[in-house]
């Protein structure tokens, strides 16, 4: 029987033949979301079980510590809307129509500083990433999660 490769091992030997490494972000993208649908799903159906009402999923990407260059997703629901934040993705489950809805997706702190640097260069494909760097910027996701979790406009525990 063939032993499989720890995760370690397999980011050794991808750290060891970066020289030659011509993987674009977009292919590093499509390897990061393989599973992304499966994984979503069952954490969909797992919590549907465990309550009759809307909830959202929420994704968080980070990188291992000590294999950068290795990411992972964790998917968790909850019953509130999330403050949006960095490495973050976030979906609505309404259970009316079992439907779940993407709300937005917020790459890491470096990718948004660069995607609102080079905003007039970005290529189509990444518009609607950068539109919602430029609402988590603004504070437009913010506004977006307090509405839907019934919270007040201007709540004055966050007033200055």
């Amino acid at each position: 029987m063939k032993k499989k490769k720890t995760m370690g091992a397999v980011s050794l030997e991808l750290a060891r033949s970066a020289a030659d490494n011509t993987h674009s972000a977009h292919d590093q993208m499509l390897e990061c979301l393989s599973d992304w649908d499966k994984s979503l799903f069952e954490c969909a159906e797992d919590f549907k079980k465990r309550t009759p009402t809307d909830f959202y999923i929420v994704v968080i990407t980070k990188k291992e510590r000590l294999m950068p260059n290795v990411l992972r997703n964790y998917f968790t629901a909850r019953f509130s809307c999330p403050t949006p934040d960095y490495d973050q993705t976030v979906y609505r489950f309404e259970r009316k129509n079992d439907v779940i809805d993407f709300l937005w997706t917020i790459p890491s702190k470096d990718t948004c500083l660069q995607l609102k640097e080079h905003a007039l260069a970005i290529h189509p494909e990444e518009r609607q990433l950068l539109q919602f760097v430029l609402d988590f910027a603004d504070g437009s996701l913010f506004e977006l999660a307090k509405k839907l979790n019934g919270e007040e406009e201007h709540s004055p525990f966050l007033e200055k």
